[in-house]
């Protein structure tokens, strides 16, 4: 049995212009693991197509870009089989296992995995709070020039 044997079938998704279905799930569940419901913003990466953001912003980056956005996204996604010999993925942690994962990517001894985590929760980070249904929870009271024309 090889890698992709652990790994369930992702959903199809319409439109993707990089990502595959599974790149795009775990995207979708980095960004909601990072920036969960429930925590003290009533906005949350579920409120946000973050994967999808992401494949559009992929879609105009050179094809290298792409190449290791896609590679870092699988990683994440067999982080568990090779990091910590779980025979499972990320996507199919439980959300508090999926938490301590990813959170042992941003001090782990590979400077490749804390790479990878400070790129991809930069990245959750503008998709989400870019967004004005997050900015009454962060006192962002919006671009100062719509404020002065309103």
């Amino acid at each position: 049995m090889g890698l992709v044997a652990v790994r369930e079938p992702a959903p199809a998704v319409a439109g993707l212009r990089v990502l595959t279905p599974a790149q795009h799930r775990t995207m979708q569940l980095v960004a909601r693991t990072h920036v969960p419901p429930g925590g003290p913003l009533a906005w949350s990466a579920a409120d946000v197509d973050v994967a999808g953001l992401f494949d559009g912003f992929l879609a105009d980056q050179p094809d290298a870009d792409q190449r290791d956005a896609a590679l870092a996204l699988d990683l994440v996604d067999l982080g568990p089989l090779l990091f910590e010999r779980r025979w499972t993925t990320f996507a199919a942690l439980d959300d508090e296992q999926r938490l301590d994962h990813w959170n042992a990517w941003a001090v782990a001894p590979q400077a490749t995995r804390r790479e990878i985590w400070w790129s991809l929760a930069r990245f959750v980070g503008m998709a989400v709070y870019d967004q004005p249904g997050a900015w009454p929870g962060i006192g962002y009271l919006g671009p100062s020039l719509a404020r002065r024309r309103g």
